[in-house]
Formats: C-alpha cells, structure tokens, sequence
C-alpha cells in the first residue's frame, strides 16, 4: 500500500489531474468491502447542455455534420478562445483528459461555435438557476407544483439549495436497466450485451440517491422506488447502503394483469415498490377504494359476508361433533323455518326420521355422501334464525342450502356497522354496506386500478391524445403509494425526479382535490427525445438545441402537457378530456383541478454574475422555492433597495432595513428574509431584528457557498460502507 501511496504521490507532481483519478480509484479499492454492494463507479457521468451559451473556458464536444446519426467525437475540449472567423464565430479548442488517438493526433483545433455542445461532467461546480417557461393558475393561494426541464442529478443540486431537509416523500420510477434504449449514460444509450451495464446503473442511481437523502426530512420522510426483476435484487442492496439508518420494505404490485411474456421464463405481472422510511415514517391507516379491500375471509370489508352453515375441513364430520347433526325443516317452496330437530343419537340415520307433509328436512350432508355437521347446535341455530341471522338457499338432494352470519357478522350487524335495510321472506335480514374502515394493507397488491395499461397508457392518450409515452404508471397506483403517508400531512412536499409523463404530479393533484389539501409536488424531467425517434430527427439536419428537435423531447412534448391538461381538463387541441376519473374520487376528467403551476429550465450561471447580481432573474426562481414556491415572486431587483411578498422578503440595499423590517413584521405567513450584503455583522445585525419564526437567509454568500461545497465531490470518497 505505502508503495502505491508513493507512485501516486509521484503520479499527481506530473500530472495533477491524472494523480487526483489515480488517487480516488485506489481510494475506492482499499474500501471496498469483503460483503455487501460493490460496483465500479465508473467515471464521472457527462450531460450535453445543448442551449447553454457557450463561454470561454468551457468543455465542449464537437458534435457531428447535420444530417450524420453517427456519434461523433466523444472527446472533452477546452474552449481557449472564441473570435469572428469568415463564416461566424469560432472557438479555439485545447484536448482535454489523456493522448489523442492514432487517427486522432491534434491537440488543438478551431471549429464553429455553431458545432460545439456545452458538456458538464457531474464532479464539476455547477451554479444553477431557472427561467420560467410557462405556468397555469387555477388554485387561488394554493402553493405551486413545479415541473423542472434539466439534468435530474443537476436539478437535484439545486434543491439542495430551496429543500435541504424539507422533503416529505420522494417518489421515483428509474430507469430498469432492461437492456433496451431506456436509459443514456455518459450521453449513450446503454445496450443489453454491454459488460458494464449493472454497475453503470448502480453508479448512476447511488449519485442520485446520496443527494436525495440531503432533501428528505430525517425525522419523517419516505423514499418509493420502483422496479422490476432485472435490477431489484442491487437496487435493495444499493438502498440498505445510502440508508443504514433507514426502514425498508419491499411490495409486490400487479401492474398487468394479463401479464407479459418473458423468453424461456415465466410470464410476467407485477413489479416491486421498494419503501423507505426515515425517522419515525411508516404506512397509515387511510380509506381506500372498495378493489383494496379483501371479498372474503375475516378480514371482509364492504358487504355482510354470509357462508356455509355446514362445517368444512377434516373437522366437519358427524363423529366429531354428535349434538351438531339434525334435520332443519322448512317449508317446500324455501320461503320459511318452520323448525329446528333434535340431535340424533349416533346410531340413528336420517332416514329414521319421520318429516311432516308439505315440509323439507336440510341434513348437513357432505358432497360425497357423508354424514357432517352444522356448524351450531339445535339451540343456538333456533336463537339465530329468529334473529334473522340465517338464510334459505337452492335445494338440493339434501334438502336446502343454508348460510348465515358468523358470530362476528352478527355484531357488525347489533352494533350498526352493516345496517339492516329490510328481510328477506324467509326472515333473514337484508344488511347495507358497511362503511369502508381504515386499512393498511399486505405487502401484496393485486388491486385492479393499479392497471398500467387502462390506467397509464389508456388514461395518457385521453388526455393526450396521439402522443404515446413507452409504460406509464397508473394514476391511481401512485396517488395510492403516497396516500399512507401524506394523507395526514396537508401541506407536504412531494419530489419526482425521474419524472417522465408527470403521473406523479397528477396524483399529487388528486390527492389534494380529496381532502382539501395543499400539498406541492416537484417534478423533474430532461427534454430527451425517444430513442426510436433520435436518427429520424438527426436525419432531417436538425441537432438538440433546435427548436423542432426540443418540441419532441419528454418534457415540452408529454409532461408539461400533461399536467396543464389534467388541471385545465382540457387536451392541448383545446377539447374538453373525454371520461372520468374512478375509484377513490370519481368525476369527469374535464373539470380538472383548482392547482396551480409552472414550468422551468434549469440554467447554468458563473459566480460572478451571481455575485453582481447580473443573474438575478434566474436565481429568483431559487428564492421563491426556498420560500414555499406559493404567492407573488420578485423577479427583478427592487428599485426601492427591498420588496417583501406574500412568502418572503428581498432586501438589497441594507441601508434602507428599517422599512423591510417592518413590512416584513406585519406580514402574516411570511418565512423567509433574503439579505444581500458582503457585511457580516450588517447581516447578523439585521437577522436579530426579525420576527420569530422568518428565517434570515445571507445572499449570494449562501447561495454560492451551498454549490461551492455541494458539488465538486470526489467520487472516491462518496464510498458507501454497509
């Protein structure tokens, strides 16, 4: 080890870089453990940043001719310098990272601006902010859903800056690693047969997953993923790691029931719902629609359940009960009791027994002629037919079928939980519907609404019809998994950051229409365009960046869509959404929902416009999610020095505090003060003269110090120990 130790040391005075990722590496070796979860982290994943300005300075690729569907050059470039050349602007490039090829051997080269892509590697410092491309206003004061278009590791970041902490459930449908363009990493799509393919996913998810656990609320939050076959065996390692502290359990959950085909296997219905509980979370009991509720078995729920008077089982039988074997007459046309007989003594048959004209004798005789038993002796069979407890059914060779009510039916009955509506000829009573109780449910979900293609796919195209989206989640499957635990939490904040066709909102919306509530939820997504579509697209000299490229992509072509419609219940031809919602909450789709949101993309700022305020408009965003994302946001610097809204309060020129301090004192439900200023103790001067309970927040100290520190990780370090 010292040895190793030494060439590093020896490998960083030659090369810094090249010693840093030789550092790291070994870091990563040392640690790792003889059990448990270990995977390669690969390097550093990369995003293209098709419509991020190109600076000087910045990593590029050189993307290839328009018109080509080859990849192009995957190699990192430095932009040195970027001038007018006779045919626009160009930049003049400097190789980054390692030798050039053998077909390859220049280490600089000028190319046009107009052939560059901006490319950000995730152990880079990023500065984020929005631009707001759009929002829908139908919920009054309510908070603000936010659907964010970005690099989801990106726009997890920069939550860390406006929800570190505050998130109350994170629900996430990843990628499934089926082996088919699914999922990109390092900008190409990983194949089925690539050698590499589990443990790119692991790395992929663990980056993800370590910043989510920054935004989860340690003292009760909860984290839902789902998965299939393929990767749920690494993901629940990979989850037990990130979340030592953590509870977790796994469901099983039919998505199709008339499941789909799998080669030389077993065909396949349902997928696994991974739940992980921080601090004190867990399931609670909630009202569900009737489909969760068992139809038979003690644990009925719904309707009176009525079973079998004679006795089942290897117990069922004559010997073993002698007082519970007798004749019950009834009248010949099933309409009445007319009596109960006497136990028969043991030597005695049936056919001993004298029956009175015009009656029929019910004899607990099993199907394959032998003698059983009823499941109450003569005395107590007497108590519960005058009770209206028993019930005439189809005659047989035996006589007439008979059910009647356990004894914990007959006190759901006396107590009023199934109410009695009326009788039935033969004085049985007829029972309404119990009231639906509370439940949480098994670990087993076989429940019909879960339905991904009737319910994902179907309910998709009515919304949006003629735009297909590849295996969207049930409406009704999400709003259920969240149900247990925001149902009592009104104002909780829901996070989706692998978004795709916004089904997550959706339920959040729904939710919310049900009981009230104002819960927000924040969506987000990137503006990929399919895999099936990305050649045709390039065939046609379009790139990404190009506005007939991005109006294909997830966000702008399916999830904001889909979420404007589903609150303005309209499609995006106009027409009003054709059926209706089922199940827990039933209307038609049309009305939509009185919510509110908007729509962003994520941008890349420098630390010196942040800090000169030339990228304010882009960091207000930010400001105003920190804040609650509900009210009024001030999106340009205040001409008077400060501005206080409905959520929080900016103040720019310190010397006019007395005025914010007491606009802000007299403004209910205010949480946040924004203080810019490079003063310290002007800061914390200001600070002690808030209310209780507004939260002073430094700008852009705070600001730039969350990012400095946030992302430039070294990956060797983030090693998870189980």
């Amino acid at each position: 080890m010292s040895r190793l130790t030494d060439l590093i040391a020896q490998a960083k005075a030659k090369d810094p870089q090249m010693g840093a990722d030789l550092d790291r590496e070994f870091k990563v070796l040392s640690s790792r453990l003889p059990f448990g979860l270990n995977f390669e982290r690969h390097r550093p994943e990369a995003v293209e940043l098709p419509q991020r300005p190109i600076r000087k300075g910045d990593k590029v690729r050189v993307l290839p001719p328009r018109g080509s569907t080859g990849k192009g050059d995957s190699r990192l470039w430095q932009i040195m310098a970027i001038h007018r050349g006779a045919g626009g602007k160009v930049a003049e490039l400097a190789l980054l990272g390692g030798e050039a090829t053998k077909t390859q051997t220049a280490q600089t080269q000028t190319v046009a601006l107009v052939d560059l892509v901006v490319v950000a590697e995730f152990r880079d410092t990023i500065y984020p902010g929005l631009v707001s491309t759009g929002k829908v206003q139908r919920g009054g004061d309510k908070p603000f859903h936010t659907v964010i278009n970005g690099e989801n590791y990106h726009v997890l970041k920069a939550l860390t800056y406006t929800h570190r902490g505050k998130v109350d459930a994170i629900y996430i449908d990843p990628p499934y690693n089926t082996g088919a363009k699914d999922w990109k990493y390092n900008n190409d799509y990983v194949e089925g047969d690539d050698l590499y393919r589990h443990s790119k996913w692991l790395a992929m998810m663990e980056r993800r997953l370590l910043v989510a656990k920054e935004l989860l609320n340690p003292a009760n939050s909860v984290l839902i993923v789902t998965i299939d076959e393929k990767e749920y065996l690494r993901l629940g390692l990979l989850l037990e790691q990130v979340f030592p502290e953590a509870r977790i359990q796994m469901v099983s959950s039919v998505i199709n029931p008339a499941s789909s085909s799998r080669a030389m296997a077993f065909s396949r219905s349902d997928e696994y719902i991974f739940f992980v509980f921080m601090g004190i979370s867990g399931p609670v009991p909630v009202h569900l629609s009737a489909d969760w509720y068992p139809k038979t078995g003690r644990d009925s729920r719904g309707k009176a359940r009525w079973q079998e008077l004679y006795r089942r089982g290897a117990d069922g039988i004559r010997t073993k009960s002698p007082g519970c074997f007798y004749p019950v007459f009834i009248k010949e046309d099933g309409t009445e009791f007319v009596d109960v007989g006497g136990a028969l003594p043991e030597y005695q048959h049936p056919s001993d027994v004298n029956i009175p004209e015009g009656l029929v004798a019910s004899w607990p005789i099993r199907s394959d002629g032998t003698e059983g038993r009823w499941s109450m002796t003569p005395d107590k069979l007497r108590t519960a037919i005058a009770k209206g407890y028993v019930r005439i059914g189809n005659v047989g060779a035996n006589g007439y079928g008979l059910t009647y009510l356990a004894i914990g039916e007959q006190k759901k009955v006396e107590d009023g939980s199934y109410p009695i509506v009326g009788y039935r000829a033969d004085g049985s009573v007829i029972t309404g519907e119990q009231e639906l109780v509370e439940l949480v449910p098994s670990t087993q979900w076989r429940i019909p609404s879960h339905d991904a293609s009737a319910y994902g796919s179907q309910l998709l195209r009515a919304i949006l019809p003629n735009r297909r989206f590849p295996f969207p989640k049930s409406l009704y499957a999400v709003e259920d998994a969240l149900r247990f635990f925001v149902a009592n939490r009104p104002d909780a904040i829901v996070l989706d950051f692998f978004t795709g066709s916004g089904t997550t909102a959706h339920a959040v919306m729904r939710l919310n229409r049900q009981d009230g509530g104002r819960r927000q939820c924040i969506s987000v997504t990137n503006n990929e365009v399919a895999a099936s579509e990305h050649e045709a697209l390039r065939r046609k000299m379009l790139r990404p960046g190009d506005a007939e490229w991005e109006q294909h992509g997830i966000c702008d072509y399916i999830t904001k869509p889909r979420v404007k419609a589903a609150m303005t219940g309209r499609t995006p031809d106009g027409d009003p959404i054709k059926g209706d919602y089922k199940f827990t909450d039933e209307f038609p789709m049309a009305e939509g929902f009185e919510e509110n949101a908007e729509f962003f993309t994520l941008t890349y700022e420098t630390p010196v416009s942040v800090n000169h305020n030339r990228a304010f408009a882009r960091i207000a965003p930010l400001l105003w999610l920190r804040a609650g994302s509900r009210g009024r946001r001030i999106d340009h610097l205040p001409e008077a020095g400060w501005e206080v809204v409905e959520a929080y309060g900016l103040l720019v020129n310190v010397d006019n505090s007395t005025p914010f301090i007491e606009t802000i004192g007299q403004t209910q439900g205010l949480g946040v003060a924004f203080i810019v200023t490079d003063d310290d103790r002007r800061f914390q001067s200001i600070a002690r003269q808030l209310p209780a309970g507004v939260e002073p927040v430094r700008l852009y100290e705070s600001y730039l110090t969350n990012f400095s520190f946030a992302n430039g990780e070294d990956w060797g370090d983030t090693e998870i120990q189980g």
